[in-house]
Parts: structure tokens; C-alpha cells; sequence
């Protein structure tokens, strides 16, 4: 009997190498980092799965009966091509996973989500509809965790949101997703692909295999990204007008409106109801509600779901409201760019929670964009003497401690303004990593809300 062949000890590369050692199948994983991850290692021989590490040696390919590659791994290393010119098959982990899953025959779904940008939250929301209206759904693909695993002890029946990554895509073969949505391209990982129609190739193969029954979601302004696209999916469009045919959109006035295959027009929410922010949410919610309706959602639940959804941990989060202010979580803004979205993503007036770890760029760029929008800043951690070279003409105070500056920040607030932490800056000083920032920051937040005094501890 032979054996097979994972390429990649990220997790995909784990969770693959767990499911073909509980399968019972030889396994031998391979990976190029000179010194072996500790836990991975451990991980991998409590699977009875032998690891390789520093190299991708050709003898491996004796006698294997496939290759299964990570997302991260390129499909033309030497590796790859030494394989498939042995005549080796190699498919991806999100083949392998859609294989497995497809062979159960459990009555289980796949609504896919792929784009430059937008993925993960349209992805999360997704599954979040779904769930609001009763409906057993998982997020899992590139947002975290891996199809493989996800599927391990699903139930019978699953409706699985799954965000695909172009390199994840460029290596499915039969993949089918009865529903899958293509939110937007720009250019991005052209080192891997080549170019741009390269890029969008692999992104477009998230339609293939799909039949008239099966939904295909694109943006409305760029019907391109459609041209070309294997598969025969119906159409439906999301935007910013009405698309005359199956779609969503959202109108002048900032309702949004749905209107599903040989149905009328149906009313959905009104924008300033969505906890998410930003015309970049509108258009993921309108994506991730054509893919929640046509995997089973009544209108009720997309209605109670589009307004319940809070967002991606860390991500532009809203976390509390009291008193008209409300206060959102966008830890993972560790840097200038980052926080530029999120300034962008909300009205304001802000009072806007700056530094942490200096990376040592400009922070001036942040002038601008917070124009007409600032109640006042409130700079803290080991960044302040960069923030106020930078940003001291803006209002501002200095708090350094990250807790005292959080009480303070909400303490400012007026009715009507947001409270957003979103630091510019590593988290280093302080934390950890930006999540454990974040996640003390709503801490301070609903201690905020529950307590009726003028002070929180």
C-alpha cells in the first residue's frame, strides 16, 4: 500500500495529515523550515504521521498515492512538478475536503465566498443569517478553519460559509458550491499568479462545476469579473440601485432591498441598523444575504440577522452603546492604513484611541481623513511622543496607560459620537497581540454600560 504526501505544516497541512491518519492512510508530511515546530511535530505523532522538515525530498514520491498541498505552498515549486510529471495526482486541501464531504452524500452545502477583500466578514455574516434563521451553518475555509476540519464531526445536513483564497482555488478540480459569491478584485498575490486575469482565473473558479440551480453572486458595477467564468450559475447581482433583475442593493436613502429569482421586491433593513459600518459592509451584507436566502433563510431571519451581526472580532467590532455613544473594536488596526478604513468606515464625531508599539511610519496621513470628524484623540502607550510630533495640532490628551486611557475615551464621548479603538500601533507595550487588546477594551466597554456611576473600575 502506498502512502500520501502533505505538503505544508500550517494548519491546513495538520488538519489534512489528522483526517488521512484517522482514515487509516500512510501519511508523510513535508515541510521547508529548517527547524521543526515543536507543536506541530508533537501534533503529527500523535497522528502516527511521519514529518520531514528542512526540505521536500524527491524519494517521498515513491510510491505515493497522492499530494495534498497547503494553500500557502505554491503549485509550481519543483516539488509539485516533479509529482505530477510521476504521474502523482495533486489536489489542495479544499478539494480534498469537498471530495470527502461530496462522497457522504449527508445533504450538506457549500456557499463560498472569494474577493480581494471583504471575504472573512461576508463569509462570518453569512453564517451568522443562516444560524438566525434556524439553519445548522459553519464559517470555515481561509477565515480560520480549515474545510477539512470543519467537516471532521458535522452533523448531517451542514450549510458550510466558507471564504476560498485564490490559492486555495487555483488547485480545486470538481469543486461545486451551490452558492458562491465573487465580491471584488484588485491586484493583489501577483508575485504567485502573474498577473491580474491569472489572479481573477483562480478567483472565478469558485463558480466551476455549478449548475442553473446553483446561485452566482457578483457586483453589479463589475459584471466583468464574470466574463469567462466556468460554471452556469444564476445570476445575482448586489449594488447601489436597483439591478431590475435578481439582486440587492441599497437605495439613495440607505435601505436596503432584496429581490430573489421570479419574487417581488422585499425590504431588508435600513443601513444605520447594521452593526458593521462603512459602504464596504452594506455591499458584504447585500452579498451575504443573496447567498443566506438562497441557502434557506426567510426574510425575518435575514432582517434580525443583518441587525444582530457584530462583526469580526477585532475588525471594526461595535462592543456596547450607552447614552448614544457607541464604541467599536478595531484592534486589529495596527497600522496607519488599517485605521485609515475604519476613520473612513464610520460618521463620526470620533473620540479615537491612538498608539501602542511605534512601527515608524507617518502617522500624519490621519490629518486628513479625521477633517470634520474628530471630537478629540486620546494618544497612549510607548507611540505617544511619535503621535504628538505627528498629530499635535489635532485636539488631544494624553493618557499613556491603556486602561485609564479607554475610561477616559468613554468618559469624553458625547451622545452621538463613537468611541474607537483603533491604535495606529502594534500592541506590544501593553498586550500580547492585538487580540488580547482588543479583548480588554470590550471589557472596559460593557463595564461601561452595566455601570450607572460616573467612574468604572
Amino acid at each position: 500500500m502506498g502512502h500520501h504526501v502533505v505538503v505544508g505544516a500550517g494548519r491546513s497541512g495538520l488538519a489534512v495529515s489528522r483526517h488521512l491518519a484517522k482514515a487509516g492512510l500512510r501519511t508523510v508530511l513535508t515541510d521547508s523550515r529548517s527547524e521543526p515546530d515543536a507543536a506541530a511535530e508533537a501534533a503529527l505523532a500523535g497522528f502516527g504521521v511521519l514529518a520531514v522538515w528542512g526540505a521536500h525530498p524527491e524519494g517521498i514520491l515513491d510510491e505515493a498515492e497522492a499530494v495534498v498541498l497547503s494553500p500557502g505552498i505554491s503549485p509550481s515549486i519543483p516539488f509539485i512538478r516533479l509529482a505530477k510529471e510521476k504521474g502523482v495526482p495533486v489536489l489542495g486541501e479544499l478539494e480534498l475536503a469537498h471530495r470527502v464531504l461530496r462522497d457522504r452524500a449527508d445533504g450538506s452545502r457549500l456557499l463560498a465566498v472569494t474577493g480581494t477583500n471583504g471575504k472573512s466578514t461576508t463569509t462570518d455574516l453569512l453564517a451568522h443569517l443562516l444560524r438566525a434563521a434556524g439553519l445548522p451553518a459553519k464559517a470555515c475555509g481561509n477565515l480560520g478553519t480549515p474545510l477539512i476540519e470543519a467537516i471532521g464531526d458535522a452533523a448531517a445536513g451542514m450549510v458550510y460559509a466558507l471564504e476560498c483564497s485564490s490559492y486555495q482555488l487555483e488547485t480545486v478540480a470538481d469543486f461545486h458550491a451551490e452558492g458562491a459569491a465573487l465580491l471584488n478584485l484588485t491586484p493583489d498575490h501577483l508575485a504567485r499568479h502573474g498577473s491580474l486575469e491569472a489572479y481573477l482565473a483562480a478567483k472565478q473558479r469558485i463558480f466551476g462545476h455549478q449548475s442553473p440551480a446553483d446561485l452566482r453572486v457578483l457586483p453589479a458595477a463589475h459584471s466583468e469579473l464574470g466574463e469567462g467564468a466556468p460554471g452556469q450559475g444564476a445570476l445575482a447581482t448586489f449594488g447601489w440601485s436597483d439591478p431590475g433583475g435578481p439582486g440587492a442593493w441599497c437605495d439613495g436613502e440607505g435601505k436596503l432591498w432584496m429581490r430573489a429569482d421570479g419574487g417581488g421586491v422585499e425590504a431588508l433593513v435600513h443601513r444605520d441598523e447594521l452593526l458593521i459600518p462603512g459602504d464596504h459592509n452594506v455591499e458584504n451584507a447585500l452579498a451575504a444575504v443573496l447567498l443566506a436566502r438562497h441557502g434557506g433563510a426567510g426574510l425575518a431571519a435575514l432582517r434580525e440577522g443583518l441587525k444582530t451581526y457584530p462583526g469580526l472580532a477585532h475588525r471594526i467590532a461595535f462592543c456596547g452603546e450607552k447614552n448614544g455613544v457607541k464604541a467599536y473594536n478595531d484592534s486589529k488596526g495596527t497600522n496607519v492604513d488599517a485605521t485609515l478604513i475604519a476613520i473612513r468606515a464610520l460618521p463620526g464625531p470620533f473620540v479615537l484611541l491612538l498608539g501602542g508599539t511605534d512601527k515608524g511610519a507617518s502617522y500624519a496621513p490621519l490629518i486628513e481623513a479625521l477633517q470634520g470628524k474628530l471630537r478629540r484623540l486620546v494618544l497612549l502607550g510607548e507611540a505617544v511622543p511619535q503621535l504628538q510630533r505627528d498629530l499635535g495640532a489635532l485636539p488631544h490628551d494624553v493618557v499613556p496607560a491603556f486602561d485609564d486611557a479607554v475610561r477616559h475615551a468613554l468618559a469624553l464621548a458625547e451622545p452621538g459620537d463613537q468611541v474607537l479603538l483603533s491604535p495606529a500601533c502594534a500592541s506590544f507595550d501593553q498586550f500580547r497581540n492585538f487580540e488580547a487588546r482588543g479583548e480588554r477594551f470590550e471589557a472596559l466597554v460593557k463595564a461601561w454600560v452595566q455601570h450607572h456611576g460616573s467612574t468604572i473600575q
